[in-house]
């Protein structure tokens, strides 16, 4: 599609398709380095300097009927030859798992990659995605993924950037009673989801889109990721003049999100405006903004895990970065125990500006304390079904 036929500032960059051929780049021989170690560290999860706090994810604290999100992993399963299988499927403890990454580049990808799949594997692997979260989440995934068809039409290299250019993986046995996890990972979209005891656990998620809309193309007219952005917007226009200056860390753009991809053991402290400073109108849009995300799950899932997130308010804040127009690009930052959020108007990275734009948006929602990945879960999990061997 010729570029005049897109907004200004789409003029993209070369050399960055989603396949091996830039992988001897020095850069992206060191990412990939530096993911595949970070893979193999001990987890302990995102805390502050204080260290871990435990005892925040309590099993019994509420569970769901997952037969379904089961049932859909055995019957993609069926879907797909005894070869197709054994990629696509690892131990539990892989560290594949970890290795998912945002860039367009192939940097440690595995499983199996959708567009390889004829149409009856590659609807059922979206239809576990489907069953696991709540219809507003899998339509945010599936839109992030079109998107990057866009990028495709717009750069003229739909054969490397399209929808179906991300890859699947189960972990564990999707038995019941088994704990399990699945894995879809590809450009601005990554998404682990674990299974285990009546409890779904969806982070780390990291979702993005550049551009943010289709204003052409197969896929023309869907928008993401602007309730996660308007909200944010509004919450920070809320605040009264003393919780902006507590709430705003910086003016200048930080460079990327903190607890991305390989940043499974960061530690970041609690900055920003407490909750506990909050009007019961500004509460009330706070908890708004931290549904957009949780609201992801399914929704017994995102009930309990919602119910977890309220247990915390009074722990939690609300960190900006930017410059004081709300209508301009920032960054922020939603932060408890029990949930850590992070939002980013990002700078060009498949197009030419360098500088930040409300076109390009990084997001990532993590588990703090543990339980990315579920591992806390599987940790009571063990305890309770497995002690001593």
């Amino acid at each position: 599609m010729p570029h005049e036929d897109w907004p200004s500032g789409l003029r993209d960059r070369s050399g960055l398709s989603s396949r091996v051929r830039t992988v001897a780049q020095p850069n992206i021989v060191r990412d990939r380095e530096r993911l595949e170690a970070a893979s193999r560290e001990p987890f302990r999860g995102v805390t502050t300097s204080a260290g871990p706090v435990t005892g925040l994810y309590d099993r019994t604290r509420g569970t769901a009927d997952l037969s379904a999100v089961d049932g859909a992993a055995r019957t993609y399963l069926e879907a797909l030859s005894g070869g197709q299988r054994e990629a696509t499927r690892f131990p539990l403890d892989d560290p594949s798992r970890r290795q998912w990454a945002n860039p367009a580049v192939n940097l440690l990808r595995h499983g199996l990659l959708l567009e390889d799949l004829d149409t009856t594997a590659r609807d059922r692997a979206l239809g576990l995605v489907r069953e696991s979260l709540s219809e507003s989440g899998f339509q945010t995934v599936l839109n992030c993924m079109r998107l990057n068809r866009t990028i495709g039409e717009i750069r003229d290299e739909i054969a490397d950037l399209n929808e179906l250019m991300y890859w699947f993986s189960l972990y564990g046995d999707p038995a019941p009673g088994s704990p399990w996890a699945w894995q879809l990972d590809g450009h601005h979209v990554n998404v682990n989801c674990t299974v285990v005891d009546g409890r779904l656990v969806t982070t780390p998620t990291f979702l993005g889109a550049e551009p943010v809309a289709a204003f052409g193309g197969k896929f023309a007219g869907i928008w993401a990721l602007q309730a996660e952005q308007d909200i944010g917007s509004a919450l920070y226009a809320s605040l009264t003049d003393a919780q902006r200056a507590a709430a705003t860390l910086h003016t200048e753009m930080p460079p990327d999100l903190f607890t991305g991809a390989g940043r499974d053991n960061y530690e970041l402290d609690y900055q920003g405006v407490p909750f506990s400073a909050f009007t019961p109108s500004q509460l009330a849009l706070a908890v708004d903004l931290i549904g957009v995300y949780v609201g992801r799950e399914r929704k017994e899932s995102a009930e309990v895990r919602m119910a977890e997130v309220v247990d915390h308010l009074g722990e939690t804040h609300f960190a900006w970065v930017g410059h004081p127009n709300p209508d301009g690009v920032f960054y922020y930052r939603v932060h408890s125990p029990v949930i850590l959020i992070e939002f980013e108007h990002s700078h060009g990275i498949m197009f030419d500006n360098d500088h930040h734009a409300r076109n390009h948006i990084h997001t990532i929602v993590r588990t703090p304390n543990g339980n990315d990945y579920g591992q806390d879960c599987l940790r009571q999990h063990h305890e309770r079904f497995h002690a001593g061997k």
